[in-house]
């Protein structure tokens, strides 16, 4: 159903294919920072070392991913904007374009 709406409205496509280029590139992102904080944990020699390696990963997890909501709210927000406005825009069919 969805790829035949993203057929006829390439509007919809377009806004879809960018939300989702979003999400690759933040979980992209996600992984290298989850890569290496783990090789940073692995380097720990005092537990001090430890709690300071885990605070600073979860402080930047916190703000990364309310970073994220926010970017894909606006997104989402322009994405429905653009196809609200692409549908008034008079692609509607005529009555002589359907074969009979």
């Amino acid at each position: 159903a969805m790829a035949a709406m993203m057929s006829m409205n390439p509007v919809l496509a377009k806004a879809w294919t960018d939300i989702m280029s979003e999400s690759a590139r933040f979980m992209t992102e996600r992984l290298k920072t989850d890569l290496e904080t783990q090789k940073a944990l692995m380097a720990c020699r005092t537990p001090a070392e430890l709690m300071e390696v885990q605070a600073s990963f979860l402080n930047t997890a916190v703000q990364q991913y309310a970073d994220e909501a926010a970017r894909m709210f606006e997104m989402t927000m322009k994405a429905s904007q653009d196809v609200a406005e692409d549908l008034q825009t008079g692609h509607s069919r005529g009555y002589d374009d359907i074969p009979v």
